[in-house]
Formats: C-alpha cells, sequence, structure tokens
C-alpha cells in the first residue's frame, strides 16, 4: 500500500511540474536584483578585487561541523555580489576562486551574515594557470601527426625497478576489467584510435592534465634520469600500476613513440608553457548552485549514483541518494536532508575469501604516496552502476560469484531456449537489489554479464544490461522475478543478428552476427527497442537491437556507426560513443569520447536500415555532432575538444531548470557537467571549481517538490575517480556526491 501511494503520488507531483512555468525563460538570460535580501540560512556579500568588481568567479563556503563534510558554491553576478542559500547551521570557511585569480584567504563565517570578500588578482599567468582544468593542460600535449600512420609495433620501455619485477599469481592478479578488455590490441592505423587511446584508455580512471599527471617534481625522489624514463616507470606504480595503466601502454602499439609524447608533454609544461585561460561563468552559467557532501572511504571509488527512477523522477523525493562503490563492495548513501552518509555491505553467492579481487594484489614498483599498500582495497564484487525503479528499489551490477561458475541452464546442452540458440559460458557481473524499506539486498545470478542497466518502458518494467565485450545483453522481467523467485524464468538474453539479406527475418546460417559489446544501455519509450552504445574498434557504433514475438529467435539489430571519412559527409570525423540516452522524441543521443563531441541520432532521417547494405556507415544523414567546449589538442585537425565526455544523460523532464529533453555530457576531464540546448545550439557549462579535478561518470535528475520552483529540483552527479588522491587535497580526500540546481539569477533565494 505505501508504495502504490507512493506511485500515484509521484504521478501527480510530476503532472504539476509538467504544468510548471519553465524556471529559466531562455539561455542567457540574467535578472537584474535589487537589493539583496538575507535571510537567517544565507551568506552574502561582494567580491572585489583591486581591478574592482569580480563577476563570473566563486564564491565557495565549507564546513567539517556537520555529519560529513559539506561544501556550497555560488557565482557572481555582473557587479560583484553572491548570496549563497539555504545554509545548514555551522561554521564556515568562505573564499573567492577564479579563473585570472588566485585563492583569497578563507574566513570564518555563519548563516544570516553579511561578508564582503577581496579576491586576490594572480601574480602571473603561471600562477592563475594552477586552477583551470585539466583538459586545458592536457591540450598542450602534441599529439602525432596523420602522417606517422599507421604506427609500428615497439616494445615497451624499461623502467626504473623492471630488473626485479616478478610475475604476480593467480590470485594478485584480480580480475579483468570489463571495460578496458574491449579494446583489446590490434592494429594503431590512424590519428583518431590514438587519440581515443589517450582518452578511453588514459582517462578511464583519472584525469590527464591534473596537476599529479602533468607535474614530475613530486617524483625527485626517484632520481629519474630522464622525463621518459618517469614516464615509462610512473604507469606502474602502485596497485593500479600493476596491470590497469601499464597494460593500457601496448595500446598505443608503438609504445616508446607514446612515453615520448607523454615525456615531451610535461618537459614543455616544465619549462614554462601555459594553456590558454578558460573563459569565466557567463549568463545563465552565473545562476548556478553547487552542493557537495562527502561520502565513502579513502579507498572507495562511487563509480555511479541514482536518486530516482529515470522515468518517473519524482520517486524517492527527498530520499536518499545511492552510488555503487566499485572497491569497497558498498552501496554509498547521502541524506540531503540530515546531512549524513552511510554504506551498505552487498553480498555475494560465493565465499568472498575464494573470489578474485577487483584490482590486483601486487605492485611492482611502490607508490609515491602508498608505498606497497593496497590502497584501491581487496574488494571482489566491483559494483559499478545503480538503477532506481518505480518502486524505489536499487538494482545494482556487481559480481556475486566466480565468472565461470555458471547456472548449468546458462549453458550448453541445457533446456532452456535461450540458452538453445546462443548458449553462455560465463558471465563477470550479475545484479543485486536493495530495497530501502525492507534493508535487504536480493541477488540474481545471470546467464549474461552485466555494465550499465536500463528500465524499459513496457509494463513489466524490464531491466536491460549492457555487456562490454559480450556477445550477447540480457535482460530481467521483474514482475516474473518477484511471483516465481526464478531467476531462470525472469530472464533471456539475445545475440546482435543483422538482418544482412533485407528479408525481415533473421536466419543465423546467413545473417551477420556482430559482438553486442555495449558500454551504454538505453531503451527508446517511442518503440521500446533497445540502443547500445559500442566505443570500439574506431570509430564504434550504436547497436539498435528489437527483441520481436518470440525472443531470441525473433531479436533482430541494427548498426549505426558516426560519420567516419564517409564520402557524404566528407572530412567529419566521430568516434568512439560511449555514453547513452535518448530523448521523449525517440533522439538518441550520445557522447563521443574519442571526438569529444555531442551527437543525435534519428533513426526516422534513414533511407536504409537493413539488407547489405546497412554495415554501418549507411545513415550519416541521421546525425548531428556538436563539438563539446574546451580547446583542442595540438596536432589535432578533425573538430574536436581536449575533454573527455565519460558519459551522458538526457533531461528529459526538467529536474534541472534548462527546459525538456535537454542533452548533458560528463565533462570528465573539464571540471564540469556540460548541457547542450537544442533549440539555441548553444553550451551551458556547469563547472565545479573546488576541489579539482571533478572526475564525473553518473548523473541523474530529480524533482522533490514540483511547486517549490528551482528549490525543488536538482541534478546530481558522483565525484569520484579511481585515484581519489589525485583530488585537490591530495591523498586522504574523500569522494563525493554533487548536486546541482539552476536558480533564476545569481541572488535568487
Amino acid at each position: 500500500m505505501k508504495r502504490r501511494q507512493a506511485i500515484l503520488r509521484s504521478g501527480l507531483l510530476l503532472l504539476l511540474a509538467s504544468l510548471c512555468v519553465g524556471i529559466v525563460a531562455k539561455v542567457g538570460a540574467q535578472q537584474q536584483a535589487g537589493t539583496v535580501q538575507v535571510k537567517s540560512t544565507d551568506l552574502s556579500g561582494t567580491v572585489t578585487s583591486t581591478k574592482g568588481s569580480e563577476a563570473g568567479v566563486w564564491v565557495i563556503a565549507e564546513t567539517t561541523d556537520l555529519p560529513t563534510k559539506y561544501v556550497k558554491i555560488v557565482v557572481t553576478d555582473d557587479r560583484g555580489r553572491y548570496l549563497i542559500p539555504d545554509l545548514p547551521k555551522a561554521s564556515y570557511q568562505v573564499w573567492v576562486r577564479g579563473y585570472g585569480l588566485v585563492d583569497s584567504t578563507p574566513v570564518d563565517a555563519k548563516p544570516g551574515s553579511k561578508v564582503d570578500l577581496k579576491a586576490v588578482i594572480a601574480p602571473s599567468p603561471k600562477e592563475a594557470a594552477q586552477y583551470y582544468p585539466a583538459d586545458y593542460w592536457y591540450s598542450l600535449i602534441k599529439v602525432p601527426d596523420k602522417s606517422e600512420f599507421p604506427m609500428k609495433p615497439t616494445a615497451a620501455p624499461a623502467f626504473k625497478g623492471s630488473p626485479s619485477v616478478t610475475p604476480a599469481s593467480a590470485a594478485q592478479q584480480g580480475v579483468a576489467n570489463e571495460e578496458t578488455g574491449v579494446f583489446g590490441r590490434g592494429g594503431m592505423t590512424t590519428q583518431e584510435q590514438w587519440v581515443d587511446t589517450m582518452k578511453q584508455g588514459c582517462e578511464l580512471c583519472h584525469q590527464l592534465g591534473d596537476w599529479y599527471t602533468r607535474d614530475l617534481t613530486h617524483l625527485a625522489r626517484y632520481n629519474f634520469s630522464s622525463s621518459e624514463e618517469a614516464w615509462a616507470t610512473r604507469i606502474h606504480f602502485g596497485q593500479a600500476g600493476y596491470r590497469a595503466m601499464s597494460g593500457t601502454l601496448g595500446r598505443f602499439v608503438d609504445q616508446q613513440r607514446a612515453i615520448k609524447m607523454f615525456a615531451d608533454w610535461t618537459d614543455r609544461i616544465a619549462a614554462g608553457e601555459l594553456p590558454p585561460q578558460p573563459p569565466r561563468p557567463q549568463g545563465i552559467e552565473r545562476n548556478v548552485v553547487i552542493t557537495m557532501w562527502d561520502w565513502g572511504k579513502v579507498a572507495g571509488h562511487p563509480h555511479d549514483e541514482i536518486a530516482t527512477d529515470r522515468r518517473h523522477p519524482t520517486v524517492n523525493a527527498n530520499g536518499r541518494i545511492y552510488a555503487a562503490d566499485y572497491n569497497t563492495d558498498s552501496l554509498l548513501w547521502i541524506d540531503p536532508n540530515a546531512n549524513t552518509a552511510g554504506a551498505i555491505d552487498l553480498p555475494t553467492i560465493a565465499n568472498k575469501a575464494n573470489m578474485r579481487t577487483t584490482w590486483p594484489q601486487k605492485v611492482d614498483v611502490p607508490s609515491p604516496y602508498f608505498g606497497e599498500q593496497m590502497a584501491l582495497g581487496s574488494g571482489v564484487e566491483g559494483p559499478h552502476n545503480p538503477m532506481m525503479d518505480q518502486l524505489g528499489r536499487v538494482w545494482i551490477t556487481s559480481t556475486i560469484r566466480a565468472a565461470t561458475d555458471q547456472p548449468a541452464f546458462c549453458k550448453e546442452g541445457s533446456s532452456n531456449p535461450f540458452a538453445q540458440f546462443f548458449p553462455m559460458p560465463a558471465a563477470g557481473k550479475h545484479v543485486q537489489i536493495y530495497d530501502p524499506e525492507t534493508g535487504k539486498t536480493e541477488t540474481v545470478d545471470t546467464c549474461f554479464s552485466t555494465h550499465h542497466l536500463q528500465l524499459g518502458a513496457d509494463k513489466d518494467n524490464t531491466m536491460y544490461f549492457s555487456t562490454p565485450g559480450g556477445q550477447a545483453f540480457g535482460w530481467i522481467n521483474p514482475r516474473v522475478l518477484a511471483e516465481t523467485g526464478n531467476a531462470e524464468k525472469a530472464q533471456g538474453w539475445c545475440p546482435a543478428y543483422l538482418d544482412s539479406n533485407g528479408d525481415g527475418k533473421i536466419e543465423p546460417s546467413v545473417d551477420k552476427r556482430l559482438p553486442v559489446n555495449g558500454y551504454g544501455i538505453i531503451v527508446n519509450p517511442t518503440d521500446n527497442s533497445i540502443w547500445l552504445a559500442t566505443t570500439g574498434p574506431t570509430p564504434g557504433h550504436l547497436l539498435r537491437v528489437t527483441l520481436g514475438s518470440n525472443p531470441p529467435t525473433t531479436c533482430m539489430a541494427e548498426v549505426y556507426e558516426p560519420p567516419f571519412n564517409n564520402e557524404k559527409m566528407s572530412g567529419v570525423f566521430g568516434y568512439a560513443p560511449r555514453g547513452i540516452d535518448v530523448d521523449r522524441n525517440g533522439v538518441i543521443w550520445t557522447a563521443l569520447s574519442g571526438s569529444s563531441q555531442l551527437a543525435s541520432f534519428d533513426r526516422r532521417k534513414c533511407k536504409v536500415t537493413s539488407g547489405p547494405t546497412a554495415t554501418g556507415q549507411q545513415c550519416p544523414e541521421g546525425w548531428t555532432l556538436y563539438t563539446t567546449p574546451g580547446p583542442k589538442m595540438k596536432g589535432v585537425t578533425d573538430d574536436s575538444s581536449a575533454d573527455f565526455e565519460y558519459y551522458n544523460w538526457v533531461d528529459q523532464f526538467n529536474t534541472l531548470g534548462l527546459g525538456d529533453n535537454i542533452p548533458i555530457v560528463n565533462g570528465t576531464g573539464s571540471d564540469s557537467l556540460e548541457a547542450f540546448i537544442p533549440s539555441a545550439k548553444k553550451w551551458v557549462v556547469l563547472r565545479v571549481p573546488y576541489p579539482m579535478g571533478f572526475y564525473t561518470r553518473g548523473m541523474d535528475g530529480r524533482i522533490d517538490d514540483a511547486k517549490a520552483g528551482w528549490k525543488g529540483r536538482g541534478l546530481w552527479a558522483t565525484y569520484g575517480e579511481d585515484l581519489t588522491w589525485h583530488t585537490e587535497g591530495g591523498p586522504g580526500t574523500l569522494s563525493k556526491a554533487v548536486k546541482f540546481q539552476i536558480r533564476p539569477n545569481p541572488l535568487a533565494d
């Protein structure tokens, strides 16, 4: 009864939300405020420097007086005025940060005060640049010219300490990373493929261009003979160096050329080369309010978060925010009303002592910060992506047993119709379902591997799962699972057969099968088709799958590659679709993480969807590409930027305040979320200036109170890279849950 009432209430709230007038009238509009009224929960004042009023700079308030560290950030208006609204009762440190400045001295303040702040002009361009986002620094790197491709293989260069390295035992190696495993080690034939490796290879776990990666002075005690030796060695540092970082080098093929490129980059920075200054927030960007709460452990890594049912954004209104902690086998949570944080341990069906760890338990070269400590922990589940259903339950993709310990019904010889059509010998990740009402977590053993997950638009609320590196994708029917308690009956899976001859049916002996290999996944609400984003091989592709009347035999796939040197769109190189979402009109939006573009794809524009010519490049007319803000890398002539777009999401229901159907990409290398306004063809950059190193993956939006204007809405995101010590503050810094809101003007309360 309680859940049914919640669903009815959420539906009513969503109806009210849809009737509300837009919070923001148009991009760039900024209401002119008069006298600033300060409530007992606000801080306000004016920011000035020796040059006068400072417009478009950030004012940061931070406290450790609450149960978990709390930060709130706003932007000054065109007269240098600020107002930080709705601060919990506590003592705060307040200071100014902005481009062209260095940090002001923090002052103590309490809510209800008027505090004027003195900004400090940067004494030099070098000191000003220390606050620039990582991608601005990464843009200084010189990418090999197109004439240097294809690359010839070279051996990995020797690194300091390599003669003493011994191979890890099987127990020490940890499980293979399902994300990096999809790329393989083929040839390196184009500059685009190389750039993609610089991003999806080198930035999957941390930014490149942050202080720890662009500066080598903190490694002075190693007495490296050259910067090339420093780079050849640093990729072996610590727990992540055993396989993740050092293993990536081989993907460049010419490994020595890659090391020279990175060494040249840091050499030029050490010699004084600086990136261009980013623009300060303008227009609506000055209306952004950012709130952060610490959560998790020092060794933690909250990969993705969830606040609500993405199809019904009033579900779980004012409730906890959850995140899957990849390193600590737990589901993190924060209560944004009580400012508390905690974690829920996640179960397995196998004995954890007998499962291989998520990260290797071996160090080749001691870490500069942790020595031979296992700083990333010894977890075995690797919880990856959470999703909330209409009942407020949290579904999590996670490892619950060894990959090869498959149930018999999954394998060849089974009577299961899915296994008879396409047997599944192994599955590396599975499913857990946490119920906040009972506090219990249910495990669901799956024949298929899981990674990202999305709810369908059907009456059973089917949950679909992506499978990086996999040959099939799968789903679970929650109704059947609830009625029978039988995981076999509740699940199904399909390989991806193209209708190669265009006859409208699938014949495995005739039609071509593609590896599913999907990273992102989404369900189109207009026709319930399933779409997966596959990042590689370059240029990658989108896969559309329909189940038909009798899956798996009626499952049918279509493939669409982004335009990549297509004769119908000459000179356009879009590549590496990674994130994926859809708007309410059925248009697919995908983050091209290699070319740093947001792309829309409208299948309705396609002249060819199946048949012998439908192999990927047949529908350039369906694509539109929008390059993300920021500078491009040196030596790259394609339309692109140096940023890394880890994923993307579409705000279908105006939870942020920019309107319905607004696509937003994770500016994972640029300390930002980047919202694109399709009607205006403009970007709105939601920059997180503190702490530097905002490495973000997952996001969603929630409506807590449809009648409360901007205060009743918000977008939620994770702040958490694998290597949390790369974040400003260094070792000991915790990950954060981040809330974004947009108010009508910079002084709105």
